[in-house]
């Protein structure tokens, strides 16, 4: 057991945590004085659960499983506090322990992550989830999902390898000048460990949690989902073995599409910095575009 982990915490915008879109149309068609009206006059009304709920309730109740507060939720939001009430009573409503959050009043809220310690930042905001990835924080968009969330306690997170876990520098190898290319240079730099991308730090966030419950009985399991595949692989899992960093999981599937392994894994969320494989896996778990690396220069 650690002595004196630190604490995991994850923040969410309002939009990701409730199901917002009627307030959002609201907003968008009538302007921000109706949207102050709207939220007043409906703040004892909870709001229902967003794509991000079963994972942030997921999140707060390792708390009752350690028995001590290790992971906490904050809520950061382009709200004001006044608009903002209703979120808050939202929150009282499904008893969601989350008592600290920012109300920036349209500013980007990304600026608060650092002084209240946050790991990862959940938003449906690209432009703030942009933002935040620029100033070298893990951020991601949640994306609608249809899926029926897993009741039980057992969180799964899957993530992509390249511009996710690490940085973009074999991708861009591959993007610029093909698998022939790049699967050379892996080969080449097996022995050089890949630079950290913007997740590398909340994976080792997780890490750390791991390792405060006994063998066996962890409720929280990681695994690489990347489209690499042999010998591509054996640079990455001496990267993570640098790192000293251990994944429960590891699937280098080749270019195969990742949603029906996500599903067999059992993915509570997944995050991936390409659009169309986020659109993909989104229709099977709760998925977060990392809009990061050159990929997405565009």
């Amino acid at each position: 057991m650690v002595g004196n982990p630190k604490k995991l915490v994850v923040a969410t915008s309002s939009s990701a945590l409730f199901d917002l879109s009627e307030s959002d149309r609201v907003y968008r068609e009538e302007g921000i004085a109706a949207y102050a009206e709207y939220q007043i006059s409906r703040e004892s009304v909870p709001l229902a659960p967003g794509d991000a709920f079963p994972l942030v309730r997921k999140l707060l109740h390792l708390n009752d499983t350690l028995g001590r507060e290790l992971v906490e939720v904050i809520l950061l939001s382009r709200n004001t506090a006044d608009t903002g009430l209703r979120v808050f009573n939202s929150i009282q409503h499904h008893n969601l322990p989350v008592s600290r959050a920012a109300f920036t009043g349209g500013a980007e809220p990304y600026r608060y992550m650092k002084p209240f310690g946050c790991h990862l930042f959940l938003s449906t905001n690209p432009q703030d989830v942009r933002a935040a990835l620029a100033n070298n924080m893990a951020a991601a968009s949640i994306l609608p999902s249809a899926r029926t969330h897993s009741e039980n306690d057992r969180l799964h997170f899957a993530f992509d390898g390249d511009a996710v876990l690490f940085s973009d520098e074999a991708e861009q190898i591959y993007q610029k000048s093909g698998l022939a290319a790049f699967t050379q240079n892996e080969q080449q730099a097996a022995d050089q460990p890949l630079m950290g991308g913007p997740f590398k730090p909340f994976l080792a966030a997780l890490h750390e949690l791991q390792s405060e419950f006994a063998t066996g009985e962890c409720p929280i399991r990681t695994a690489l989902v990347t489209a690499r595949a042999a010998p591509a692989h054996e640079r990455v899992i001496k990267t993570l073995r640098a790192w000293n960093i251990r994944l429960d999981e590891s699937l280098f599937l080749g270019g195969m599409k990742k949603a029906d392994f996500l599903l067999a894994y059992g993915a509570d969320v997944f995050f991936d910095d390409q659009a169309e494989h986020c659109r993909l896996a989104s229709e099977v778990v709760a998925t977060g575009h990392v809009p990061h690396g050159i990929a997405n220069e565009a």
